[in-house]
């Protein structure tokens, strides 16, 4: 192995976790703006493990320098991405009715009159939690960012791993 392999192997689940996260991000916003698949909130909040794997996996990328510095940012790029994987498993307990999900699942506000809840409701477009908009196979999307989510926090804490025992 030369010298340049040796220097990017340890980069390369970083810029792996880095690709997935975007990919998953733009995924998510082309169900939304292209094939009209609107978010529900719990859809909302599986979007931010994403965005902190973004930010984390570029920081190991971009900043650091150190095995022992890659390997903290690749744990909590695992970590983010188990919290992904919880969000969407409580997702699927909502659209299988085994749980009740947020208010925010459906519609809330504050109005100071009748007549003007009223109109907020009526403006404001209504996306349950607990409806399955899409699946495949019979797994919703939120089933699939499960699978997704573990399988990226396996490939992050393993990499997390390796770059702790280069640090020794």
């Amino acid at each position: 192995m030369n010298t340049s392999d040796a220097l990017s192997a340890p980069r390369l689940p970083a810029l792996f976790l880095l690709g997935a996260g975007i990919g998953s991000l733009l995924a998510a916003f082309f169900f939304q703006y292209v094939v009209g698949l609107q978010p529900c909130v719990l859809c909302i909040w599986q979007r931010w493990p994403y965005v902190a794997v973004i930010v984390l996996a570029a920081a190991a990328l971009l900043l650091a320098r150190s095995p022992k510095a890659r390997a903290a940012l690749l744990a909590l790029c695992g970590v983010a991405l188990l919290i992904g994987g919880g969000i969407a498993v409580f997702h699927v307990g909502v659209e299988q009715h085994w749980w009740t999900g947020t208010p925010g699942c459906g519609v809330t506000g504050t109005a100071d009159s009748v007549e003007a809840l009223r109109a907020q409701i009526m403006a404001t477009p209504v996306v349950r939690c607990d409806e399955v908009a899409w699946s495949l196979f019979g797994i919703s999307m939120a089933g699939y960012n499960i699978l997704i989510s573990l399988v990226l926090a396996a490939i992050a804490l393993a990499a997390a791993g390796r770059a702790a025992s280069a640090a020794r």
